[in-house]
């Protein structure tokens, strides 16, 4: 495996990926700029006098060229310059425990009045978590379903494994949590009905993120089992595999050892994109059980007109797709011999 291409491709993704997210920095300042939605008239509350929302724009110079708007928040981003809603001059008592200037600072959320970084983290965090369980129920069925369904294409297994996994991505996501409330909520009381990440109710929270984790793992599995299965039936048709065969291999030898890896190129990068979804997708999965994750944080924030809480998740989602890119590249690049050339 030489290296040296290795570290070209890496570098190029990198140059590539970095200027696609300056780009779109770019874009989503602009567009929360001239949204309906007033600065200042939301940093200062329903209530503030229009003097008062004039003062403000005239201090945070909200009305200067967007340009210059967006050099001054960036600046404040990178912390090479200090975050002016701290200004103790504009009487905002807006206080961050890391101080005025730091990298990330994405400035005050108006809708939980707090910085955005201890609201954006946590409930990224929360979502990663649900996330990285769904994921890890994900992929070995989904692998398994796969590859089973596409060993013998048309047998009695791959018609009701097909027929399984069309069921599964048919159901929405929200009328999945409903059914599986109604089950396992309301009717045998083993699991609650919410997941709210608090112990108050009485229920432990590895039991809060049972019917979380089992709606995205039904929604998601079945589609990514139809990939797995359409690429190992692809595989298992190349003539490389009937040489194999005819050399005398084992029918577990031919699988494991020629079609399983090259069956994986296209299912990896499936995979790699359901992480985008997992992260900013969940929304409604959220919305059902009133769970503290981050596609929800994002709905409240459009819906109040939280500016900078918005910007700061728009951001944060865009980087995780680009991220999940350049792994799939990667892995693409590793999976495939073609690929290295």
């Amino acid at each position: 495996m030489p290296a040296g291409s290795l570290l070209a491709l890496l570098a190029r993704r990198v140059a590539s990926l970095g200027l696609t997210l300056l780009a779109a920095s770019f874009l989503v300042f602009m567009l929360t700029q001239f949204s309906p939605a007033n600065v200042a008239r939301e940093t200062l509350g329903a209530y503030a006098l229009p003097e008062q929302v004039r003062a403000l724009t005239r201090s945070l110079r909200l009305d200067d060229p967007i340009l210059l708007r967006y050099a001054r928040w960036g600046g404040v981003l990178l912390g090479l310059k200090a975050d002016p809603l701290q200004d103790p001059r504009l009487g905002l008592h807006f206080t961050d425990p890391r101080g005025a200037r730091y990298f990330g600072n994405f400035g005050y959320s108006t809708l939980f009045r707090a910085p955005v970084a201890d609201v954006l983290w946590s409930r990224l965090a929360n979502t990663a978590l649900l996330g990285a369980l769904a994921l890890a129920v994900i992929v070995p069925l989904s692998l398994a379903l796969g590859i089973l369904a596409g060993l013998r294409p048309g047998g009695l297994l791959d018609r009701l494994i097909s027929v399984s996994a069309i069921a599964m991505t048919s159901v929405p996501e929200f009328a999945l949590g409903v059914i599986l409330v109604a089950i396992f909520s309301v009717a045998l009381r083993w699991l609650p009905g919410t997941s709210p990440l608090t112990t108050g109710a009485g229920w432990p929270l590895a039991s809060q993120l049972v019917l979380p984790v089992a709606v995205l793992a039904i929604y998601d599995s079945g589609y990514v089992a139809r990939m797995v299965r359409v690429a190992m039936i692809e595989v298992l048709g190349q003539p490389y595999i009937r040489t194999a065969t005819l050399k005398g291999l084992s029918r577990r030898q031919v699988i494991l050892r020629h079609a399983l890896r090259n069956a994986m190129i296209m299912p990896f990068t499936v995979l790699m994109l359901q992480i985008n979804w997992l992260i900013g997708g969940v929304v409604v999965t959220e919305l059902v059980f009133a769970y503290p994750g981050f596609g929800r944080m994002l709905l409240q924030a459009s819906l109040f007109g939280d500016v900078a809480l918005i910007e700061a998740a728009t951001l944060i989602a865009l980087s995780i797709a680009i991220l999940t890119q350049l792994l799939s590249d990667i892995g693409y690049w590793l999976l495939d011999p073609k690929a290295r050339g």
